[in-house]
């Protein structure tokens, strides 16, 4: 099965619904398996958070929610959301998704986790900031058909010494699927985690790294994106199957060596 590969928008569209459309082209083009954007309502944020006037710039409304499922739709691309709560989550149900993703500081959300066993068939929770009792709880409470399990450490940008990428051998025991969304500036860690297994990949996407906003320092541009989409699919064909066979190469080389060891021994026997 191929490494499902995520294109995290997030919020580097900027809150302008021709630059989201226009990733999702780029998200496309560079092999992306899906677009993914974050849902929440600014109003939430409480009045002395210190980026409060971007949540409002960067939010999505239910209109531009539709114009990025058409947009996808159009270009061949799946849609996916981060949705802070049930009320756009319900917004992913009529526009008929069955897929949605969980951030890392929801995972002991209840009432989110119960309404997206309700309604969703497949789920992708990272589980940055959460300890493995967290984990566990929200596997147990989340009862869909597939649950995608990321390894995620919430660090921006996160430093190599910190990705901990074997954690993944630990989510393996809670779900079958499991993955890695990353944070650091860089592709090396993803290329890493699709060797060790890794089912799916997000990766934060951005049309250039010089826009405002925090997360464009570790996000791929759509040269880098394709480059390690590439890379990804070029890993899946080294690592191959678990059964050892013979390439037909290794079968001819096989018949013509082990002749020759056995001609050289009976010449051998007769001196």
């Amino acid at each position: 099965m191929s490494t499902i590969v995520i294109s995290e928008i997030g919020e580097n569209h900027l809150g302008n619904i021709e630059i989201a459309k226009k990733m999702i082209r780029k998200s496309k083009d560079a092999g992306a398996d899906f677009a993914k954007f974050q849902l929440y309502d600014p109003e939430r944020t409480s009045m002395d958070d210190p980026e409060r006037d971007w949540f409002f710039k960067v939010a999505l409304s239910r209109g531009d929610v539709a114009e990025v499922v058409q947009e996808c739709r159009e270009v061949g691309i799946k849609p996916l959301f981060t949705c802070w709560d049930t009320i756009r989550a319900g917004w992913c149900l009529e526009e008929k998704i069955t897929e949605i993703k969980l951030a890392s500081f929801h995972i002991t959300d209840q009432k989110l986790l119960n309404f997206i066993t309700n309604n969703f068939k497949t789920v992708f929770l990272s589980t940055g900031m959460s300890t493995v009792d967290d984990v566990k709880k929200a596997v147990e409470n989340l009862k869909v058909e597939k649950l995608y399990l990321l390894h995620c450490v919430s660090d921006y940008p996160l430093k190599y010494e910190n990705v901990n990428l074997k954690v993944m051998e630990t989510l393996r025991s809670f779900s079958e699927y499991i993955g890695y969304s990353d944070h650091t500036i860089d592709i090396t860690a993803v290329l890493a985690a699709v060797a060790m297994g890794a089912q799916v990949i997000e990766k934060h996407f951005t049309l250039s790294k010089d826009l405002p906003g925090t997360d464009h320092v570790l996000s791929a541009t759509p040269e880098e994106f394709a480059v390690m989409v590439r890379e990804i699919r070029k890993i899946e064909t080294i690592m191959g199957a678990p059964n050892k066979t013979l390439t037909s190469s290794e079968s001819e080389s096989q018949a013509f060596l082990r002749t020759r060891f056995k001609r050289r021994e009976n010449n051998m026997d007769i001196l």
